[in-house]
C-alpha cells in the first residue's frame, strides 16, 4: 500500500507540474464551470418559477441533488476524463505494453495516472451550492456527514462505468461515441428521479444507476433515505468495483500486442 502511495504521489505532482504551465487555463475551466452551473440552475429555476415543484422537492433541497451533481462532474474532470479516455490512445498506439510490464497493477496505472485541475472548479462550485442550500434548510454537520458515505459510493460507481466503459476499447478501440452517450445519461442526476416518468426512473435506477449517484445522497443529507438504500448503494458500488476489475482482466485475454 505504501509503495502505491509513493507512486500516486509521484504521478500526481508531476501531473500537476505539467498542467501548471497553462495557468490561463484555470481561469478558463473555472469560467467554463461557472458558465455551466448557471445553465443549470436558469434551468432549474424554469420549473420552479411557476410555483411548481417536484413531487416531495422544494428548491433548495433540488438545489442540493444539482450541487452534489456539480460535485461529481468535477470528479470526472479531474481524475477520470484525463485517465480513461487514454486507454484508447494506449490501445491504438500501442503503449499498453508497457504499461502491463510494469511492476504494478495495470488497472491501478490507468486510472490514477494523471490528474487534471481543470475539473477542481466544478468541484467547488458543487460544493458551494450543497452549502448554500444546507443553510437555507438549516442542515448541521450530521447532514453533511451523513450525505458523504453515499457520495463516496457514487464515485466508485461512476468510476467502475467509466472503466468498464474503457476497458471495451480492446475490441472496439474508438470508443469515444459511447464514453458520450454515457456522459448525456448521467446528466439526468441534475434533477431528482421524480422528475422522470416511471419508465425513467426504472432505467436510471436498475439499468444505469444515476439515482445512486445524486438523489440517494442528497435523500441521505435531507434524514429521507433508509438503511436499505444506502446499503444498497454501497453493494451497487462494491459490485462494479469488482465487475471492472473482472472485465478488465477478461479483456486483456483479447488484448493483441503491438509486437505480436
Amino acid at each position: 500500500m505504501k509503495r502505491y502511495l509513493n507512486v500516486l504521489h509521484l504521478f500526481w505532482s508531476t501531473a500537476i507540474a505539467a498542467e501548471l504551465e497553462y495557468r490561463l487555463n484555470f481561469l478558463i475551466a473555472t469560467l467554463s464551470s461557472l458558465g455551466n452551473l448557471s445553465g443549470s440552475l436558469f434551468g432549474l429555476f424554469l420549473f420552479y418559477r411557476t410555483g411548481y415543484t417536484f413531487e416531495g422537492w422544494s428548491w433548495e433541497e433540488a438545489l442540493v441533488i444539482l450541487g452534489i451533481f456539480t460535485l461529481l462532474q468535477g470528479f470526472s474532470s479531474t481524475f477520470l476524463v484525463p485517465n480513461l479516455n487514454r486507454i484508447v490512445e494506449q490501445v491504438q498506439q500501442g503503449t499498453l505494453d508497457f504499461v502491463l510490464l510494469k511492476p504494478i497493477g495495470s488497472q491501478f496505472w490507468l486510472s490514477a495516472r494523471t490528474v487534471s485541475p481543470w475539473g477542481i472548479p466544478d468541484i467547488i462550485f458543487g460544493a458551494v451550492v450543497i452549502i448554500y442550500a444546507g443553510g437555507r434548510l438549516g442542515f448541521g454537520i450530521n447532514n453533511y456527514l451523513l450525505g458523504t458515505v453515499p457520495i463516496f459510493f457514487g464515485i466508485i460507481s461512476l468510476y467502475s462505468l467509466w472503466f468498464i466503459l474503457g476497458a471495451t476499447s480492446i475490441w472496439f478501440v474508438k470508443i469515444y461515441n459511447v464514453t458520450e452517450v454515457l456522459r448525456g445519461l448521467l446528466e439526468a442526476g441534475r434533477f431528482p428521479m421524480v422528475a422522470y416518468p416511471a419508465t425513467y426512473r426504472f432505467f436510471f435506477t436498475f439499468v444505469v444507476p444515476v439515482a445512486f449517484l445524486t438523489t440517494v445522497p442528497a435523500q441521505a443529507m435531507l434524514g429521507r433515505s433508509t438503511l436499505v438504500s444506502v446499503v444498497g448503494a454501497g453493494i451497487l458500488a462494491l459490485g462494479l468495483l469488482l465487475a471492472s476489475a473482472i472485465f478488465w482482466r477478461f479483456a486483456l485475454r483479447f488484448y493483441t500486442s503491438a509486437s505480436s
